[in-house]
């Protein structure tokens, strides 16, 4: 008797517009490894999964879009969504655990080129690398480039602690700077294996020559920095978000920027994306803007896709993989007699 498949449908934007795959190497060679798991690519224009799509799969590897009640409609034998990245504030995590599915991100796998990605923003910032390409490029030299600075001696506060937060001070740790952070669930050991200082937000804002925001999206830090928390801050500063648009009231940073209430910004996320192109936000020079990319590498990418698909493996044999975010599933019936499933099938098949 034939065993039936493990079935795992990958998110269309995966794909090109000529239906390749859009990167190096997102791990699919683990799934070929494994006789018991068939896999395709989603084929969609929609911004999201349509629930019908759902149907029929025992696991979805997620990229960009929408994931609502609607898209877990249906969708009986779905026991895991992986996302590729770390943001979940697309997801009903409510909806999902009440269809017994699991959601998981990669921090692990991501964590190095964000943290990166900052640090590029800070040198871009610091040494006005965008004014003096332009500059080159309209015929003009020294005498109109004001002068950078230099990271050495200079206050970091970072907005959150956590896995980017953390790996950015391990980063920057050789460059003689002084560190801060916000975040009300860090510990003091963490901290201080960092040789970090925690404070509180307003103190961290003042005290600070580089903000960086580097916490998730919730119903908590939502237009957590906003004209007040401008006003709060060095007119010397440079703000760099590449966590969430939404934590950032991007009104009141469009005006801190015009009115040079801040020195300048690096932006990758905003509070709609793709960014409007009359937004008044890409008119200034004094922002470094980026579209959601500033992690994007082969190295990246691979580790983030094969982390995900290593964990459709661990589910295709009934094991419950690291980084679940709706961690309420777990406790519940439905959802282990899907795991019961797989593991009698995988082992039966052995």
């Amino acid at each position: 008797m034939t065993k039936e498949k493990f079935r795992v449908g990958l998110a269309p934007g995966f794909l090109d517009s000529d239906g390749k795959l859009r990167f190096k190497d997102i791990g699919l060679d683990l799934l070929e490894e494994q006789p018991h798991i068939e896999y395709h690519f989603i084929k969609t224009d929609q911004p999201f999964v349509p629930a019908g799509e759902m149907r029929g799969l025992d696991a979805f590897i997620a990229f960009g879009g929408v994931y609502s009640a609607e898209t877990f409609e249906g969708a009986d034998r779905l026991t895991l969504v992986a996302r590729h990245g770390v943001g979940y504030d697309n997801f009903d995590l409510q909806a999902a655990t009440e269809a017994n599915v699991m959601i998981s991100i990669t921090p692990r796998g991501i964590r190095h080129s964000v943290a990166e990605g900052i640090i590029a923003l800070m040198f871009a910032l610091s040494k006005h690398v965008v004014a003096r390409d332009r500059a080159v490029r309209a015929g003009e030299w020294r005498d109109t480039i004001r002068m950078g600075v230099e990271l050495a001696g200079r206050t970091l506060g970072s907005i959150g602690i956590g896995n980017i937060g953390g790996e950015l001070f391990r980063l920057l740790e050789p460059f003689g700077m002084r560190f801060l952070a916000y975040d009300p669930y860090a510990s003091i050991e963490l901290a201080e294996s960092l040789s970090v200082e925690l404070t509180d937000l307003q103190s961290l804002l003042s005290d600070s020559d580089y903000v960086c925001v580097c916490c998730p999206l919730t119903d908590e830090t939502r237009g957590l920095i906003g004209a007040r928390e401008f006003g709060l801050m060095k007119s010397s500063v440079f703000l760099i978000n590449t966590a969430r648009g939404p934590i950032v009231d991007q009104i009141a940073l469009t005006e801190a920027l015009k009115t040079k209430r801040i020195l300048g910004a690096g932006i990758d996320v905003f509070e709609v994306e793709p960014v409007e192109p009359d937004d008044p936000l890409l008119a200034l020079d004094n922002v470094i803007l980026t579209p959601h990319a500033i992690a994007m590498t082969d190295e990246c990418y691979q580790n983030i896709g094969r982390t995900n698909c290593q964990r459709v493996i661990q589910v295709s044999r009934g094991e419950i993989p690291d980084d679940i975010v709706n961690k309420k599933v777990l406790d519940r019936q439905g959802f282990h007699e899907k795991l019961a499933r797989y593991r009698n099938s995988f082992h039966g098949s052995r």
